[in-house]
């Protein structure tokens, strides 16, 4: 339970609790003008200073954190499962990240930072302390995903701040139904690590829901693709590979693979080269061969009958003389033919030598190209190797897309699948377990009938749903917010009071006056008295912060206020606020 709330400052109210009901009560003084509001009072800062001493996150907005308060150190003294003396905490908002604890109830390990104060306090971090709220108050231990000590706190003190107060079955407004669900059911004592399963559907939902947006998207949508589109990708890509190893397994390094180029080369230009020089030597020989048949002796047996015909008649002289010429010109014939077949017979030997040259460097060609063709150099068969490494890269990261691609495809159908699966699961557990729930709506139904007659139909319908365990409680009603707000009130103390039983939660629960309002004045009075019992026969406290008006009609209504008033009394002067004087805050105070 607890007992004390307080600060550093001694402007601040301190406010002291004791088991059953406690009223904190805010009243409207009489010099207060038209404009002033009773927000000024600090009833929802009770709230909010519960939540900070009890591990909170700390925020910019967070009312600790408020320059006007930063430096005032906050205290809750408090009863603790297993101590004799009450259990100081202390909070502000300079060191937001620590709480200051009377004792050690962390279990002191290397890295809690001591005060060396020598009276045995701790410092913790705020995770070990909300740690250790989740061991000692809430029977959490070990990993329990899905349940958290800080959303089980904001069940038993709803904050405003939040709007807590507009369904029953959230704390906060984008509080998803999975997540509630989970904390719900370790309340109600229903298998909560089964239920989590909701949680855990709804992040792969949203997940997939993000993929495929991304899948959709013309640009990112490149990153994965289509099972159809991938498929044909695939098998050009494996096709690739295949060519690319058989090449790799068949390749031959041929040693001095360069100098065998080059050989190869030369010969092929040698062999170009002779072809050259055969055109212009066989062009040669053809002239020369057509020279040959030209050069023949002169014909001149004609001459002398046609001198003779003449009457000329050629003495031995003029004849000696011609036939000197005659065998002179015969000599000089003889000589040319002989220099024209000299000349012909060494063109044909050039050319014949050429030819077996042709036929030797033909031969020396072929055995080089094979050579070549069989293999190649070690540089060759590395840029091989490396273009199938590559190759094989890119098919593998296809395959991978594939994959990928199959999941999301498939996702939704195992999505649907599972959740069915859930569905039944969750749904063979409640009927296991009909004893926990029927102790959860029968109670609801006593403390919904106490305020409303036993003529109204009041239950909580616990049922397996597709997304999450659907926990509704029903008051039949005309949907007024009066009685929506007294749905919140029984769905609550039945929870705390389920949670208490049965050592799955602290013996307290703190409600802000927002829960009263536009409540019908007979059911603030019976919720008041009902508080009255149940805190008595389950040895809980029930806190709530309510105004002067509601608690006015409560009494006009049958219920004597007076027991439960705990002092001191606020108001919305300027120094009878919680903090004894006026700040500018976020939210309302």
């Amino acid at each position: 339970m607890l007992r004390r709330l307080s600060a550093d400052d001694a402007r601040f109210k301190t406010l002291t609790f004791t088991t059953g009901l406690n009223l904190l009560v805010a009243d409207k003084t009489a010099s207060s003008a038209d404009t002033d509001s009773r927000n000024s009072a600090g009833k929802s800062s009770v709230i909010e200073l519960v939540h900070f001493l009890l591990g909170s996150r700390a925020t910019a907005k967070s009312l600790a954190m408020n320059k006007a308060l930063r430096g005032t150190t906050f205290g809750l003294d408090m009863d603790w499962p297993g101590l004799d003396q009450l259990l100081e905490v202390r909070r502000s908002g300079s060191r937001a990240k620590y709480v200051s604890l009377s004792q050690d109830v962390f279990g002191a390990p290397a890295d809690v930072l001591f005060n060396g104060n020598g009276n045995g306090g701790v410092e913790l971090s705020v995770e070990q302390w909300t740690r250790t709220i989740e061991r000692d108050l809430f029977g959490l231990r070990g990993d329990h995903p899905g349940v958290n000590g800080r959303t089980l706190l904001s069940f038993l003190v709803r904050r405003a701040s939040s709007h807590a107060f507009n369904e029953p079955t959230r704390t906060f407004s984008q509080q998803s139904a999975a997540e509630a669900s989970s904390n719900l059911a370790y309340l109600l004592g229903l298998d909560w690590q089964l239920v989590d399963g909701y949680r855990e559907l709804a992040a792969r939902k949203a997940t997939r829901t993000q993929l495929q947006k991304a899948v959709n998207d013309p640009v990112w949508g490149r990153i994965v693709g289509s099972t159809a589109d991938l498929r044909g990708q695939i098998t050009l890509a494996e096709a690739q590979v295949e060519r690319l190893r058989g090449q790799v397994a068949t390749f031959q390094v041929v040693p001095e693979y360069e100098r065998l180029k080059d050989r190869a080369d030369q010969v092929s230009r040698r062999i170009k080269q002779l072809a050259q020089e055969d055109v212009i030597d066989q062009h040669n020989l053809e002239e020369l061969q057509a020279a040959v048949t030209e050069t023949t002796d002169v014909e001149v047996s004609y001459l002398e009958p046609a001198y003779s015909e003449l009457g000329i008649l050629l003495n031995d002289q003029v004849r000696r003389r011609f036939e000197d010429v005659k065998t002179f010109h015969h000599s000089i014939v003889r000589n040319r033919r002989r220099f024209l077949e000299e000349e012909i017979e060494e063109l044909t030997e050039r050319l014949n030598a050429r030819r077996a040259e042709r036929a030797r460097l033909g031969e020396d060609q072929a055995r080089l190209l094979r050579d070549l063709a069989d293999g190649g150099a070690l540089e060759a068969l590395t840029a091989l190797q490396t273009a199938l490494g590559r190759e094989e890269a890119a098919l593998g990261a296809l395959r991978h897309r594939f994959e990928a691609a199959q999941t999301l495809e498939a996702s939704a159908r195992q999505i649907t699948a599972k959740s069915v699966e859930l569905q039944q699961a969750v749904d063979t557990d409640l009927q296991e377990r009909r004893q926990q729930t029927n102790e959860a709506i029968l109670l609801f139904s006593q403390y919904a009938q106490r305020l409303y007659g036993e003529g109204r139909e009041a239950y909580l319908a616990i049922e397996a749903g597709r997304s999450s365990l659907s926990i509704t409680p029903r008051i039949d009603s005309d949907d007024s917010r009066g009685i929506n707000n007294m749905v919140i009130f029984c769905f609550d103390l039945t929870l705390a009071v389920l949670a208490h039983r049965h050592g799955r939660g602290p013996d307290f629960l703190i409600h802000d006056s927002h829960l009263y309002d536009g409540v019908d004045e007979r059911q603030i009075a019976k919720a008041l008295a009902l508080a009255v019992e149940v805190t008595e026969e389950e040895r809980m406290q029930y806190i709530i912060t309510i105004n002067t008006d509601n608690l006015g009609v409560a009494a006009q209504r049958g219920f004597n206020p007076e027991p439960y008033i705990r002092s001191p009394r606020l108001t919305d002067h300027d120094e009878g606020g919680l903090f004894g004087f006026r700040f500018k805050a976020v939210g309302k105070a």
